[in-house]
């Protein structure tokens, strides 16, 4: 009986050992085929057993580690395309300061082409801190680091802010704004921030509408959303580009102004507030941008 005993445990022990061997072994075949880039062999995928739990865990985290890893390509991709972008953006106005300052350095033209030199200047001073400040405007918020402020807010108050924006430059080309808005009309949303929206879209329109043109503001509000609507009668955009503007540094080919991140910083405004925005437009009659925000 003794000599049986020891028999039967000197069998299970070996066998213990066996199992713990195959074990390792194909832990370490599921780690080297991982490390490889290959898919692990298992013979028996759906048995319920320590090596097929350690497997299917392994894989998960594989998984983990390939998704975090993709991630990191696709970020790295967008951070080379951001400063491939900020690279041309700030070519141009660069490259005609250096030029003008050598001229006046250089050279003494006569008083009116030494006005017309500094005006240029100026003009290319102002665009760079243009871009610049929509840069970090839009750092910000792609990284998230700016706060929305939501509070119940005067829309009509908002929208003034936003119109005061661009008074000066539609006067000069003669460009009537009419708001259609109530008083009294109150909205929770983020006042400073949703004025910067709206004042890009209302930029673009005075950008792209020609002299003597008019743009419209109106304000309903719907059950869920209030919407806004700011419609001018400007030179349109081509129904295969409508989500093209919404684009960072996207620029239309008959686009000679901007650079094309203003319509790209209101849509990310609205949409961290939980709202959205459509386009709606025909070439040569005008466009529509329609704001949504949660009442």
């Amino acid at each position: 009986m003794g000599t049986a005993i020891l028999l039967l445990t000197l069998l299970w022990k070996r066998r213990q050992e066996r199992r713990e061997f195959d074990f390792a072994n194909s832990f370490c075949d599921t780690l080297d085929a991982l490390l490889n880039g290959r898919e692990p062999k298992s013979d028996r995928p759906y048995e319920d057993s320590q090596l097929a739990k350690v497997q299917g865990k392994l894989l998960q985290y594989h998984d983990y580690v390939q998704a975090g890893q993709r991630q990191s390509e696709a970020d790295k991709q967008n951070i080379q395309e951001l400063v491939s972008d900020i690279s041309h953006q700030v070519k141009t106005p660069i490259a005609n300061i250096r030029m003008f300052t050598d001229i006046l350095c250089q050279h003494q033209p006569p008083e009116e082409k030494r006005a017309e030199f500094l005006s240029t200047l100026s003009t290319q001073v102002n665009k760079l801190d243009f871009l610049m400040q929509s840069l970090i405007k839009m750092s910000r918020l792609e990284t998230g680091t700016f706060a929305l402020r939501m509070e119940d807010a005067s829309l009509y108050d908002t929208i003034a802010q936003a119109v005061g924006g661009v008074l000066t430059a539609a006067n000069r080309k003669r460009i009537q704004i009419d708001v259609d808005c109530a008083s009294g009309e109150t909205l929770r949303h983020d006042p400073r921030w949703t004025a910067e929206a709206l004042g890009n879209l209302l930029d673009n329109a005075v950008k792209y509408t020609p002299e003597g043109g008019s743009i419209r503001v109106r304000v309903r509000p719907w059950q869920f959303y209030t919407r806004i609507d700011i419609t001018d009668t400007g030179i349109g955009v081509p129904a295969e580009y409508y989500h093209d503007v919404f684009k960072r540094f996207y620029r239309g080919q008959s686009s000679a102004e901007g650079v094309g991140l203003g319509l790209y910083l209101a849509r990310g405004i609205i949409t961290r507030q939980r709202g959205y925005m459509t386009l709606k437009s025909e070439v040569g009659k005008g466009s529509t941008f329609s704001v949504f925000l949660l009442r």
